[in-house]
């Protein structure tokens, strides 16, 4: 009889634990069962090679994690509670389901966005699809070479760097690539955080086209009283990360980021709930929550061609075919951290900034909106403009990188995704792959590899 007794009580005790955790069990599971998904399915990887790298580590390692190749489908649980599922369609990725059944998600209408770049096969890269053999004077090609396999080789006893694929673009030519195994040329890889910066060019894109004014109040629907002190928010604010609003960019524990990507099924309209924390512009706060509300604003302005006009004006233009850009359950894309692509299209992205918004003779970007982009917000902490981080502040030079130019700004994401942008050195540098803890080391890295070009 006692034995029953304590059986009993310890399953009531457990199941007493599991509710006080599920918030931490839920994103736990959401997070294993998404990344599952969308690292099998958009990147062509093997299931035991994601369980192994991604969802590897402590305390994922408490999670249950498994693909349902049949409906294309990952769920996860953890300790048998807080089961999430997140479901593949082609072509948009996948989803983490919140408020839809699998059977539901599954009957709505495909959304993706239908690529449609034409291969160029007469005009060299990035243009084209040729690669010509050409070598440029003054380029250290051996030097570059040992920076590579560096990059791309472990150190016994070290914290692994798990390089996955890196590419240089000098003067607007490819100097050099290399992938590790799983991974090749064509192969679309997670941007996490660099997605915001691709958001700056769609809201740019925008701007251009006098639909959007970043310094006037931003169209938010739940801001729209005059009596709600939100309503004076701008575009500009919210690229900024300077908005206001109430954030925790914390992924260690449930926070306003956390709870957004992995519990909410509309990410948009989770940030435009929150309340003001400071008055506009008195504060600098990164909120990944400010991106996903300017994507909802992208697709509310553009309305029915909001995924046509994803492609139409931005990525066709590139020649971009490997894009895989994922969206909430309300068919909004995930602007803070969703969008995959191949190196060489990140490179691509990457070379638009550096052309300040040209691509071939054409303004894809309104004049001066590069400037904007990579000018130093005032309040920030750290080196930040416009959705992309910078090598400098307002007052400081250099803050992120020292070895590398001031005028250096960069696309950055979680686990070390980089594209950085070197205008006085006519260089674009493209770093993919799974590091933990900030641990690359990309001070050296780029400062090595500036020593390979000719110092303009």
């Amino acid at each position: 009889m006692k034995k029953w007794i304590w059986s009993g009580a310890i399953v009531i005790l457990i199941t007493a634990v599991a509710i006080i955790a599920r918030p931490i069990l839920l994103i736990l599971s959401g997070f294993g069962a998404k990344n599952l998904c969308s690292c099998v399915y958009n990147s062509g990887r093997e299931p035991s090679s994601v369980l192994k790298n991604e969802l590897g580590n402590f305390p994922l390692t408490l999670g249950n994690f498994y693909l349902d190749k049949k409906d294309s489908s990952a769920t996860g649980s953890v300790l048998g509670f807080a089961k999430r599922t997140a479901v593949y369609k082609n072509g948009e990725g996948c989803t983490l389901l919140v408020d839809y059944s699998k059977e539901e998600f599954k009957q709505r209408k495909p959304m993706p966005i239908e690529l449609s770049a034409v291969e160029i096969d007469t005009l060299p890269w990035p243009f084209g699809t040729q690669f010509p053999d050409t070598v440029i004077p003054g380029v250290n090609y051996s030097k570059l070479s040992a920076i590579m396999d560096d990059a791309f080789t472990e150190v016994e006893g070290e914290r692994k760097k798990n390089t996955r694929g890196v590419v240089i673009v000098y003067d607007g030519q490819m100097i050099l690539e290399r992938y590790s195994e799983e991974f090749d040329p064509e192969t679309p890889q997670m941007g996490w955080s660099m997605s915001k910066s691709i958001i700056n060019a769609l809201v740019g894109i925008l701007v251009s086209q006098e639909k959007l004014d970043v310094y006037s109040p931003a169209p938010v629907p739940e801001w729209s009283d005059r009596a709600d002190p939100r309503h004076l928010i701008s575009i500009d604010q919210l690229l900024r990360m300077s908005s206001g609003i109430e954030w925790e960019e914390n992924y260690g524990a449930p926070s306003s980021a956390t709870n957004m990507l992995f519990t909410s099924g509309d990410m948009g309209k989770y940030t435009a709930s929150l309340p003001l924390e400071a008055p506009p512009d008195s504060l600098w706060k990164y909120s990944s929550g400010s991106s996903n509300l300017l994507s909802r604003i992208i697709k509310q302005i553009t309305d029915e061609d909001y995924l046509s006009f994803v492609d139409r004006e931005l990525f066709s233009k590139l020649g971009i075919k490997s894009v895989v850009w994922e969206k909430d359950e309300s068919g909004t894309l995930v602007g803070s951290s969703f969008m995959w692509a191949s190196p060489r299209d990140w490179a691509k992205l990457g070379i638009l900034f550096l052309n300040d918004g040209v691509w071939n003779g054409e303004r894809i970007l309104p004049e001066g909106w590069v400037e904007y982009s990579s000018t130093p917000t005032p309040k920030a902490t750290r080196g930040y403009g416009a959705h992309f981080w910078l090598n400098r502040m307002q007052e400081r030079e250099n803050t992120q990188h020292p070895d590398a130019p001031a005028d250096m700004f960069s696309m950055q994401g979680f686990e070390d995704q980089r594209v950085f942008i070197i205008p006085s050195r006519k260089l674009v540098i493209v770093r993919l792959g799974q590091t933990s803890d900030e641990h690359f080391g990309f001070n050296a890295f780029l400062k090595n590899i500036l020593e390979c070009f000719p110092d303009r």
